[in-house]
């Protein structure tokens, strides 16, 4: 059996198509719903005869970081990226977070790709293409999105025929879009053109749809399917999600917002700046809305550090206020790339800037969103039984970042 080892890991290569799934935005109630209806019976006979259980994200509980943890099997303290935006005070610009320059170690994919892997990652945000695709397309790799997959080019993406493959290119704010990866994944396998995928989707059903709307389950239903036809292809599948998701709105439907950089500078001031690092090209979504922040001091207000926690505790809605040393340490974040810092609201609340900084107008049908400690433990499942050291690991602390290293090394057979 063949294996490769990158950032201090070591994974097994057996001879079946490993595959490991993220689900975006799959709150383990959304299993639990359309399994309960019937919905998914594949996932049911996995939960019985393979492993499911739950396994901690990282904080913030968002794609960006979430998804190159998983990539990267090591935390953000280690790979780099602590959300999808944060403010850079070197270069005095807030940056996001989709590049694969900001990423401080190597995914696994090119040490696969050289183990004798043919490797295909294929995300429905092409925001985080070239994240997953670094160093692997000059290697024989692929790497594109559904998002513009009619504009794949094999220089580019490692493939040039993916409408041909898997139909036509779907609207990103839909659910197709996320069913189009793990089609396209499938088409792969069944071609022999991949055999250790990563399939990452969107979490636009999610922000839209709460767990029992029929369109949810009929969307679980279509994840369902394809995990079962993965599944005839003898592939062995981990899935997991990068975070969960929430109601984050009030009685009459209006967002639960708290809007820190105004509050801060009607009582203390001018000078805040409060990063949100959900920020990112998909505004519908969430409308840049969620349950985590980073908040930067005036420069030269130092001194206002303790008063600022102390009044930003007492706000409705919010949870937890950490300096930024404690906040590195408890969250593994890069503290370089933080604020003086860190606050998180809860269940139902979300943090904003200031209400000229948000469009509310995209939320059509309510607030749904993620970023904080309720959206923290997300789904972890395996297509076959754990053995022993991974039974024990499983009742630990498992990691989502820990997918493909039950995927490669935890299965009884």
């Amino acid at each position: 059996m063949n294996s490769f080892t990158i950032n201090n890991r070591t994974y097994l290569l057996p001879a079946c198509p490993l595959v490991g799934i993220c689900v975006d935005g799959s709150a383990d109630e959304y299993f639990d719903a359309a399994i309960a209806r019937r919905l998914m019976p594949n996932l049911q006979r996995i939960s019985v005869r393979g492993y499911r259980g739950m396994a901690r994200g990282q904080m913030p509980s968002f794609t960006n970081v979430n998804n190159a943890s998983i990539v990267t099997g090591v935390p953000p303290s280690v790979h780099g990226i602590g959300g999808n935006f944060f403010y850079d005070k070197t270069s005095g610009e807030e940056v996001m977070t989709n590049s694969s320059k900001f990423l401080r170690v190597q995914t696994m994919f090119p040490s696969a790709q050289k183990a004798g892997r043919k490797v295909a990652v294929i995300t429905a945000k092409d925001k985080l293409r070239d994240i997953f695709g670094s160093g692997l397309i000059e290697l024989g790799g692929i790497a594109f999105s559904s998002e513009k997959a009619n504009q794949v080019t094999k220089a580019v993406h490692g493939i040039e025929d993916v409408e041909a493959l898997a139909g036509p290119t779907p609207p990103i704010y839909s659910g197709e879009a996320s069913l189009y990866v793990l089609k396209a994944g499938v088409k792969l396998i069944e071609h022999g053109r991949a055999d250790f995928l990563y399939l990452s989707t969107t979490d636009f059903m999610q922000h839209k749809y709460a767990p029992e709307a029929p369109e949810a389950l009929d969307f679980y239903a279509g994840i369902d399917e394809q995990i079962g036809r993965l599944l005839q292809l003898g592939a062995r599948v981990g899935v997991t999600a990068d975070h969960g998701m929430n109601a984050k709105q009030k009685a009459d439907g209006s967002p639960n917002v708290t809007y820190l950089e105004s509050t801060l500078e009607t009582k203390f001031g001018p000078g805040f700046r409060v990063i949100l690092p959900i920020t990112d090209p998909y505004v519908v979504h969430h409308g840049a809305l969620g349950s985590f922040a980073q908040v930067h001091l005036p420069p030269g207000r130092e001194a206002l550090l303790s008063e600022v926690i102390n009044f930003i505790r007492a706000l409705p809605g919010i949870t937890e206020v950490l300096d930024q040393a404690t906040a590195a340490r408890l969250m593994q974040l890069p503290p370089d790339r933080m604020g003086d810092l860190v606050v998180c609201s809860g269940r139902d609340a979300v943090i904003g800037r200031t209400p000229a900084w948000h469009d509310l107008k995209v939320l059509e049908g309510g607030l749904r969103s993620h970023g904080g400690r309720y959206e923290e433990m997300v789904p972890f499942i395996l297509s076959e039984p754990l053995n022993s050291e991974y039974a024990g690991k499983a009742k630990a602390d498992p990691r989502n970042f820990d997918l493909f290293d039950f995927i490669c090394n935890g299965a009884q057979s």
